[in-house]
């Protein structure tokens, strides 16, 4: 059973900060403009719909269909985020992003399903502003359980309207994503399918604290784009600063019973956003209950796969099959399907039954310091390697494949490590793939960068008290409820979740592990990378190895 908490919190009982908000003006916001009537581009749009809440207050959409469909009863896609129905159309913030301009019509919401495709397509399109976003009334809390309410109330709203067949389906990427997962937990009655594209399940593990570090860069990203409100907004990076534990706080922000989600799921994830987006999707498959879903797993940019003609068509497949009770290829799709990746955009597919993989053969590679390699069998010496923890040195053990191996599943790694000045230590994992040669091959990281790692793990190490409950010998699964603080010169056990992977290594390849004090890959620019800025390190840290130091990595064999 997936761990619950109660359905509801009083914001202000579980220690929610707040900030003043930035009037919705400065973000070039319309103004409300309530039943407008428009007709573009062969589409009638009804702009800021008043809906009501079961608290009175109104959240306002706008509701776009075919004018030649206006008298037809039609299924709805729903779009449900604090970004802005109004908000930009294009990705040229993120210039890496892959999607070409004039990809997305400038009637789609950031990360939304596009009205102009899906309303030739026989579909109603609505775009809401959640509570206390933009025009809508109430406060904006992010990702607290008052979205999911408020979504259940839409979409009951919406199969009453005279337009609606009454089947309504969740579509949109990232946080469009994260609250399909809180509102299909409610399981509305009209509420016929979710598609959640890359979003995440538990904020704290999945986002803003993984393995207990708190995230410093892209939670100031989430508070700029929602900001602009009435009334006070909450103050995301402050409240997750604050909030160092898995509290009442941070439980209000997890999809906390994930076996009640009963609804036709279609879930996609790709491999390199660890830190954001890929564990808690992968945990999202595994938990619900549903007994119609798909999981498919790439190795691309999240943005880009979304829009390319070749996803659209999958997505209109399942709308088809559940929003308008017609044939679809869905029903010959495998229940999983994945890709295993060789490098950057190179990889090849594959059909699966489940996940994770019942197959997967799980082998020990141990740490040796004395070689900084990573052996098949326990060195028999104890050896140890230390590096500052307060830069980029770092710690490095590799393992060269003897013949074709592929790697597909979370992986785990157990170190004996001590600090020689703190009470506690940050630890920083990289994955790398290296060439026959001893070149790092790059892979997809975080939605726009093609230079990134072949997977990522973070511990902070006075929160490695595991979870029995959900922890695998290949993935561990901290309870972060309290904090176990070490002596200097203390050695401990810790175990680091390295996020789920999937790649290739040929004969002569090699598998590199970097352990290190700081971010082992971040990025300065704009866009959504993370950064672990308020450390706990001091002086050095030691990784201990060999006989009763057992250092190792579990890895996850597929074989062929």
């Amino acid at each position: 059973m997936y761990p619950q908490t109660p359905k509801w919190f009083d914001p202000d009982a579980v220690g929610l900060i707040r900030k003043e908000a930035v009037n919705p003006k400065e973000g070039k916001y319309p103004g409300l403009r309530p039943n407008l009537v428009e007709h573009i581009d062969g589409m009638e749009i009804i702009r800021d719909v008043a809906v009501p809440m079961r608290d009175g207050v109104k959240i306002y959409a706008d509701i776009f269909r075919a004018k030649t469909l206006t008298g037809s009863k039609l299924p709805t896609l729903m779009t449900w985020s604090p970004y802005g129905k109004h908000g930009p159309k294009t990705f040229d913030l993120f210039p890496g992003s892959g999607v070409p301009k004039g990809t997305v019509s400038r009637h789609a919401v950031w990360e939304g399903c596009d009205p102009l495709y899906w309303t030739k397509r026989g579909y109603v399109v609505l775009n809401g502003d959640s509570r206390g976003s933009w025009g809508s009334e109430g406060t904006l809390e992010i990702l607290s359980p008052q979205i999911a309410y408020d979504g259940y109330d839409v979409i009951e709203w919406i199969a009453s309207q005279p337009w609606s067949n009454g089947r309504v389906g969740l579509c949109g990427v990232s946080y469009l994503a994260i609250v399909q997962w809180r509102i299909a937990q409610l399981n509305p009655p009209h509420l016929s399918c979710i598609n959640p594209w890359e979003g995440y399940t538990d904020a704290y593990r999945d986002h803003t604290h993984p393995g207990g570090i708190p995230e410093t860069k892209f939670l100031h990203f989430s508070d700029w784009s929602c900001q602009f409100s009435a009334e006070k907004t909450e103050n995301w990076y402050l409240s997750n600063q604050t909030h160092e534990l898995m509290d009442d706080y941070n439980q209000s922000k997890r999809a906390t019973d994930l076996p009640a989600i009963k609804v036709p799921a279609y879930i996609v994830i790709d491999w390199g956003d660890h830190g954001l987006h890929t564990r808690g999707a992968l945990n999202g498959f595994t938990y619900i209950s549903s007994k119609q879903k798909w999981l498919e797993v790439h190795g691309r940019k999240k943005w880009q796969y979304f829009y390319q003609e070749s996803s659209l068509a999958r997505q209109e497949a399942f709308y088809r099959k559940f929003l308008k009770d017609e044939p679809s290829e869905v029903d010959e799709w495998p229940p999983v399907y994945i890709e295993i990746r060789d490098q950057f955009y190179q990889g090849h597919w594959r059909d699966e039954q489940e996940w994770p993989l019942k197959r997967t053969r799980f082998a020990m590679k141990y740490l040796d310091s004395a070689s900084n390699e990573l052996k098949d069998e326990l060195p028999a010496d104890l050896s140890s390697v230390s590096y500052d923890s307060t830069t980029e040195e770092n710690a490095q053990f590799t393992y060269t494949f003897k013949q074709e191996t592929e790697l597909t599943g979370s992986m785990r790694l157990r170190l004996w490590v001590s600090t020689t000045e703190s009470d506690d230590l940050d630890l920083f994992v990289r994955l790398d793939k290296l060439d026959e040669k001893g070149e790092t091959l790059p892979f997809v990281a975080f939605s726009m960068f093609d230079d990134g790692p072949l997977a990522l793990g973070w511990l902070r190490a006075s929160h490695r008290e595991l979870d029995p409950s959900f922890t695998h010998h290949n993935r561990p699964w901290m309870k972060h409820q309290r904090k176990l603080l070490l002596r200097p010169g203390e050695i401990v056990p810790v175990d680091v979740e390295i996020v789920a992977s999937s790649t290739r290594f040929l004969e002569g390849e090699s598998l590199k592990v970097t352990i290190q004090g700081t971010d082992a890959f971040s990025n300065d620019g704009v866009g959504p990378s993370m950064k672990h800025e308020n450390s706990v390190n001091k002086g050095r840290h030691v990784i201990h190895t060999g006989s009763v130091f057992d250092s190792y990595l579990v890895t996850p064999i597929i074989d062929p």
